[in-house]
């Protein structure tokens, strides 16, 4: 599966507007297979992206939504490696209408 983040230059977690680079994560049976780095979300490439990880439930998540794209939002994690942990373990809230 494909999950979205939007990131600082330091691997945090940012608001969207506020993103210096996208993360898009091959995740697969609770392993990180792979981790590629985007300057904007429009240069990605994928057909479909399975979740979006925002900053908070008050971004602008209705786009991601529309594609069929589950988004979550992250409770206290901040460093990419903190939210794929989270992510593994379920703990991030899901963000919905």
């Amino acid at each position: 599966m494909l999950i979205l983040i939007p990131l600082s230059p330091n691997q945090e977690i940012a608001a969207q507007h506020e993103a210096t680079q996208w993360a898009l994560v091959e995740f697969h049976e609770g392993v990180v297979e792979t981790t590629q780095f985007f300057a904007t979300k429009e240069a990605i490439d994928a057909p479909w992206i399975d979740f979006v990880i925002l900053l908070n439930r008050f971004e602008n998540y209705l786009e991601y939504m529309e594609a069929g794209s589950m988004v979550l939002a992250v409770r206290n994690e901040k460093h990419l490696d903190e939210i794929l942990e989270a992510f593994k373990f379920k703990e991030l809230d899901e963000v919905g209408m």
